[in-house]
């Protein structure tokens, strides 16, 4: 292997048997039968690929696609079916919470177990011990037994043990997601000190504004099979077509992945992560029939990049003649308030009434400065009947929207400010 490669899969294939009950495993494994029952499931399908020394490498892909099963290969944990890993370095892994712990033991009995099994002498946990410590940051709690531990105690001193004995690689799983923001900001502040030393890091992650703010290169699994390989945006604007089941194998081989425009003009909520138990209500003289959010490529998601250019389309269907009708939606938090909206009547648009049986399509286009997080849209059709205000439709919480950032600042909304000293 290459001096500058830390982490090289190649040709890694692991295979489940899925068996119809237990008793065919027991017999398969005394030999008792010729003729067992199960199925074979493909964890992963062949996979390959190179990190280099110093790189910071995300893996994404949905539930199921393998990113878990190549990171407990790679640190030893699974054995591949076929195919081999190579690894130059020392690995800190954090692959599940707790992995590792006994539950019995107490925060400071159950470092130095941890750090026995990494390698490390007394004398040199000794060293590492005050550290440890400062970074976990959970108190008198080091001298309870771990069983007595939040979740979030436990991923601070999990997260503090693998990161404070100087890895050359470190290997996590989305091991920050149980934190609190605090801790996870404490966490990447260290993923930038392990990137100014030259240290190669490989995670796993749900979270697509860390992938794109802190990894060199992203790779998109997807059933088993490695998809895509390459920067993080371009995987993130992959994954965004295989959540919402729209992905084509055969885009990756044109090159048209980043050109193309989703046809959307037939069952747009259909490509939608639509809210199950969304509100709605009105007397229904028009309907929202259909409704979609679009990136700036022109693809149907639930996920888009703070700072791009995006859409929001319904579609309108009209039950009886309504001469002045308002097309609205709102963003609101996780918690109910509104965030930010408008409506045809604030932006002036030149709107004209419909008969029954007509159709309308409406499209919202703007640029996208909220911060980082999960929001929630909500669509309306309203309008005046001989001048009293009357609501027709509308969809309370119809969709989440994803928005990825790779900078926050304070508050809901980014003001774009531009620093100048002097």
């Amino acid at each position: 292997m290459n001096s500058d490669i830390a982490i090289r899969v190649d040709h890694v294939t692991k295979i489940y048997k899925l068996y119809n009950k237990p008793s065919d495993r027991l017999k398969e494994s005394l030999g008792l039968s010729r003729k067992v029952n199960f199925q074979e499931k493909y964890a992963l399908n062949g996979i390959n690929f190179e990190v280099k020394k110093g790189e910071t490498v995300g893996i994404i892909g949905t539930n199921g696609s393998g990113k878990s099963t190549i990171l407990k290969i790679i640190t030893g944990v699974l054995n591949p079916t076929q195919g081999e890993v190579q690894v130059d370095g020392r690995i800190s892994a954090l692959l599940e919470l707790g992995a590792g712990f006994n539950m019995e033991y107490t925060g400071v009995e159950n470092i130095y177990l941890n750090g026995t099994m990494m390698g490390f002498s007394e004398e040199e946990i000794d060293a590492r011990l005050e550290d440890i410590l400062s970074f976990a940051d959970i108190g008198d709690y080091v001298y309870q037994p771990v069983k007595t531990y939040s979740s979030g105690m436990f991923v601070r001193l999990a997260f503090a043990v693998a990161i404070n004995i100087d890895p050359e690689i470190l290997i996590v799983d989305e091991a920050l997601s149980v934190g609190d923001v605090f801790f996870q900001a404490k966490c990447y502040r260290k993923f930038e000190e392990f990137k100014k030393q030259g240290r190669t890091i490989l995670f796993v992650s749900h979270d697509l504004g860390s992938i794109t703010k802190y990894c060199d290169r992203a790779i998109l699994l997807n059933q088993g099979d490695r998809i895509f390989e390459g920067t993080p945006k371009e995987a993130v604007d992959i994954y965004k077509k295989v959540l919402v089941h729209q992905f084509d194998p055969s885009e990756l081989e044109t090159d048209s992945r980043m050109n193309d425009v989703e046809d959307v003009s037939r069952n747009w909520k259909d490509s939608v992560t639509a809210n199950p138990q969304l509100i709605e209500y009105g007397e229904k003289s028009a309907e929202i029939v259909d409704y979609a959010v679009l990136d700036d490529n022109g693809l149907i998601t639930n996920t888009l990049m703070k700072g791009s250019e995006f859409s929001v389309r319904m579609k309108v269907l009209f039950h009886e003649e309504i001469r002045e009708p308002i097309y609205a939606f709102t963003i609101k938090n996780l918690q109910g308030i509104e965030i930010t909206g408008t409506n045809t009547m604030y932006e002036k648009a030149d709107v004209q009434g419909r008969k029954a049986g007509e159709v309308q399509e409406v499209t919202f286009t703007q640029r996208l400065d909220l911060q980082g997080g999960e929001y929630l849209i909500s669509l309306g059709c309203t309008g005046y009947r001989n001048g009293e205000f009357a609501v027709f439709h509308r969809l309370y919480d119809v969709c989440s929207l994803m928005v990825i950032s790779d900078r926050n600042t304070v508050g809901y909304y980014d003001m774009n400010s531009k620093v100048t000293l002097s």
